[in-house]
């Protein structure tokens, strides 16, 4: 017995030094060829196709090992079949069918990083951060990008439901939506107190938002005193768009530069005084939904120091992809991560996303509540009856004022509206500091 001990110690002990020794040895081991690792490649293929239980034709076994492999390189770099990209040629040019969400993959689990604003899924309540579970009764764990949007893709009229686990409620919540034709309105326009210009982004997808931008602020210029630029949910997008829209805010300095792997792929992007419009000083709104080309505006003008970034932390999308067409017709293509962004001071948005000056978070605002304990000069026995009645009377006047210029502009945002927005109303008051500053 104590020999047959013994032994297995001697054994085991000869096997430690072996796995050491291997260990130690590896790095002087060769790398395979190019030639070993595409042979080992070929042989799976052909092992697939002859040997596995169910019959698959050759280009639907290619097809899923590009599939996979791409999945395996980052959440962003994706397969794009027939369908899929035909799909997003149609979305760059602002009308596309679907649910009106963004989605991305975190850590594998579909998440969506956005709902686009006015669309079905927007409508429906579904929230930036939701980790979709279920497409239908169909399971998606470990489903790829690109599955995922072709099941939810479909004709106008159609219903869908997805699952989605939410931070802050306990059990997963099932959202009924019906399909729409996603009609991208990215630019909206709209004034507070007639001095504040407000400006939406809702996303980069089209390539009007720099020129829509423009038109709006050239319009209101000669009344506007500061801006609010709000990226709140905005997905991304286009860069050439992102970096159109820093432009008319910046007469110098880098926007935004991209490094990649190929120095080919190195570029900087630089601010030109000949397009800047306005320097009347700015916020801007971001949240967690705000990802890719709206971290690249937001970053960019925190760090040229020409706006304050309000809200909470974005998404952190800072990597570019580029479309590679594999055939000869053009019908089939890869999405491939080939670079990162960089912010004019050197940081990447990767992973991290843009951190606001002043960190504030969504709800409505807190206002003093109307109590019947409370004791005014109005409630004297003695008050100034008469100049009470003139304020009131003048109280009244101002009401109906603001109702008559509810109906005859829209484009006006109410004190109501503001009130019921935390963040948009810290953005006012900062700018409120910043013209008195100015004058």
């Amino acid at each position: 017995m104590q020999k047959f001990l013994l032994l297995s110690l001697s054994f085991l002990f000869t096997t430690a030094l072996y796995a050491q020794s291997v260990e130690e040895n590896k790095t002087n081991e060769p790398e395979p060829t190019r030639l070993e690792s595409y042979t080992k490649l070929q042989k799976v293929i052909a092992a697939v196709e002859l040997l596995y239980v169910d019959d698959i034709k050759l280009d639907k076994i290619v097809d899923n090992a590009i599939t996979g492999l791409l999945h395996e390189l980052d959440a962003h770099s994706s397969m794009l079949n027939k369908e899929s990209y035909k799909e997003m040629k149609v979305e760059t040019k602002g009308e596309f069918g679907g649910l009106g969400i963004v989605i991305g993959q975190r850590e594998g689990a579909l998440t969506i990083i956005s709902p686009i604003d006015d669309t079905p899924a927007f409508k429906a309540g579904v929230k930036s951060g939701d980790i979709i579970i279920k497409i239908n009764d169909e399971s998606s764990i470990n489903m790829s990008l690109s599955d995922a949007i072709g099941i939810m893709r479909g004709k106008a009229g159609t219903p869908i439901s997805i699952t989605v686990v939410r931070k802050s409620e306990s059990k997963p919540i099932k959202i009924d939506i019906i399909r729409d034709i996603i009609k991208i309105q990215s630019v909206y326009a709209k004034t507070i107190n007639e001095e504040i210009l407000y400006l939406r982004v809702s996303s980069f997808m089209d390539m009007k938002v720099a020129s829509e931008l423009k038109k709006n602020i050239l319009k209101y210029k000669k009344t506007t005193k500061a801006i609010i630029l709000d990226l709140r949910n905005n997905p991304g997008g286009q860069l050439g768009q992102a970096i159109d829209t820093v432009d008319l805010f910046v007469d110098k300095g880098v926007i935004v530069s991209q490094k990649g792997k190929d120095k080919r792929e190195n570029e900087e992007f630089k601010a030109t005084s000949s397009t800047t419009v306005t320097d009347v000083p700015m916020v801007v709104l971001v949240n967690g939904g705000s990802a890719s080309a709206s971290e690249i505006v937001s970053g960019g003008l925190q760090d040229l120091k020409r706006a304050v970034i309000v809200g909470e932390d974005t998404f952190g999308k800072g990597s570019v992809q580029r479309i590679i067409p594999i055939n000869d017709d053009g019908s089939e293509a890869i999405k491939l991560t080939i670079a990162k962004y960089y912010l004019p001071s050197g940081r990447t948005i990767q992973a991290k996303g843009i951190v606001p000056d002043i960190k504030v978070y969504p709800g409505k605002v807190l206002a003093e509540e109307e109590s019947e304990f409370k004791l005014k000069e109005s409630n004297m026995r003695k008050h100034l009856e008469g100049e009470l009645e003139k304020v009131t009377d003048k109280k009244i006047k101002t009401d109906k004022k603001k109702k008559e210029a509810k109906k005859v502009n829209k484009k006006i945002i109410t004190n109501e509206m503001i009130m019921l927005d935390n963040q948009l109303k810290n953005g006012i008051d900062i700018l409120k500091s910043l013209i008195i500053m100015n004058k």
